[in-house]
C-alpha cells in the first residue's frame, strides 16, 4: 500500500529548511515594506514588489505545511514589532538594488541545498519553486544593474593561446619567493568576497546609526571594521596582480539616526550574513590551490566565526534568539 503524502512525516532536514525559510523571509519582509515606502526608482520598486510578494508566499506556504503537521509556527519577525515602515531613508536605491542582487544569490545557495536535502514531494516542489524565484531575482537585478551602468564586472584576463599543464610544485606555493599569478577561479572568489564585504560594511554602518542598545551598536561597529579590513586584504591580492577591485558602498548610507529596525531584527540579519560569509570563504579556500590564499581564508574564517559567536551571545543575552527545532533530550525525559 502506497503511503499518502500527508501520512509521510517531515524529516529533520525538511523541518529545519522550512524553519530557516520562515525566519529569513519574515525578516526580509520588514526590510522590503520599509524600502517600498521610500524607494524612488520605479525599476527597483518593481523588483522590491516582486521579492515582497515572493517572501509573503513563502511564509504562507510554510505556515500551511506546519499547520497540517501540527508543528509550531516560529515567532520570527513582525511588522508591528521590528520595523517602522515610515522611518526616514537609511540606504540609497543603489544599495537596495545591490542588496536584492546578493539576496538572490544567497537564496540560490540556500534553496539548492534545501532541494538536495528534502524528499517529500510537496516540500521538494516548494523549494524547487523558491530556487526558480531566486534565479529570476538574480537575472532581473543583473539586467537593471547593467542598464544603469552599476554592474561591476569582474576583471578580464588575456586569452590563452592553448591549454597547458602544471609542471612545477611552485604552482602551489605562495609564502616565499616569487608567487605565480592568480588563477581565474581565485580571482573570481576574491572579487566576489570583496563585493559581499563592501555591502556588509555599508549595512553595519547603517545599522550602527539606528541601533539603540550600546552593546548592539558596538557589535555593528566591530562588524563594519571587520568587513572593511577583509575588503583591504582581498584588494591587496588583486592589486598584486594589477587587477582592479570593486567600489565600496559606504557612501550609500544616509545620515539618519531615527529608529528604523529593531535591534533584534538587525542582529539576526547580521548573524545570518555572517554565517553565509563563512560558507563563501570555505568555498574560496577549497578553490584556491595557492597555499597562502588557503591560510588567508582560514584566518579570516576564524575572525568571522568569533564575530558570529559574539552575535549569538548578544542575542541570547537579550532573549532574542529563537531556538530552532531540536532532537529530544533523552536524559531530561528520563529524569522527569
Amino acid at each position: 500500500m502506497q503511503l499518502l503524502e500527508r501520512d509521510i512525516p517531515l524529516t529533520s532536514a525538511e523541518i529545519s529548511q522550512l524553519w530557516v525559510t520562515y525566519m529569513n523571509d519574515s525578516a526580509a519582509i520588514c526590510h522590503l515594506e520599509h524600502e517600498l515606502n521610500i524607494v524612488e526608482d520605479n525599476e527597483i520598486k518593481s523588483i522590491l514588489q516582486y521579492v515582497l510578494k515572493v517572501s509573503q508566499s513563502h511564509i504562507n506556504s510554510v505556515v500551511e505545511i506546519f499547520n497540517k503537521e501540527n508543528h509550531p509556527i516560529p515567532h520570527g519577525f513582525k511588522l508591528s514589532e521590528d520595523v517602522d515602515v515610515t522611518a526616514p531613508r537609511l540606504f540609497t536605491d543603489k544599495y537596495y538594488l545591490n542588496t536584492l542582487n546578493q539576496l538572490g544569490k544567497i537564496g540560490l545557495n540556500n534553496y539548492s541545498l534545501a532541494v538536495s536535502l528534502v524528499a517529500r514531494e510537496d516540500i521538494y516542489h516548494f523549494f524547487s519553486t523558491c530556487l526558480n524565484e531566486s534565479d529570476k531575482i538574480i537575472k532581473w537585478t543583473n539586467d537593471v544593474l547593467l542598464s544603469k551602468g552599476l554592474y561591476v564586472r569582474p576583471p578580464q584576463l588575456p586569452k590563452a593561446e592553448s591549454f597547458d599543464y602544471v609542471t612545477k610544485q611552485s604552482f602551489l606555493t605562495g609564502y616565499f619567493g616569487e608567487r605565480r599569478p592568480l588563477t581565474a577561479t581565485e580571482i573570481a572568489h576574491l572579487y566576489a568576497n570583496f563585493q559581499r564585504n563592501a555591502l556588509g560594511s555599508a549595512t553595519m554602518m547603517g545599522y550602527s546609526q539606528v541601533a539603540k542598545d550600546k552593546d548592539v551598536v558596538q557589535y555593528f561597529i566591530k562588524g563594519k571594521e571587520i568587513a572593511q579590513k577583509h575588503c583591504a586584504i582581498f584588494e591587496s591580492y588583486l592589486k598584486e596582480n594589477d587587477l582592479p577591485s570593486p567600489m565600496m558602498l559606504d557612501s550609500e548610507v544616509t545620515d539618519s539616526t531615527i529608529y528604523t529596525f529593531s535591534d533584534k531584527k538587525m542582529t539576526f540579519y547580521s548573524s545570518t550574513l555572517t554565517a553565509v560569509s563563512l560558507g563563501y570563504y570555505g568555498t574560496g579556500m577549497s578553490m584556491s590551490p595557492r597555499r597562502d590564499l588557503g591560510v588567508m581564508y582560514s584566518r579570516l574564517m576564524a575572525e568571522v566565526a568569533k564575530f558570529a559567536d559574539n552575535g549569538a551571545k548578544l542575542m541570547i543575552k537579550h532573549g532574542w534568539m529563537e531556538a530552532p527545532p531540536q532532537a529530544a533530550d533523552r536524559d531530561e525525559l528520563t529524569n522527569n
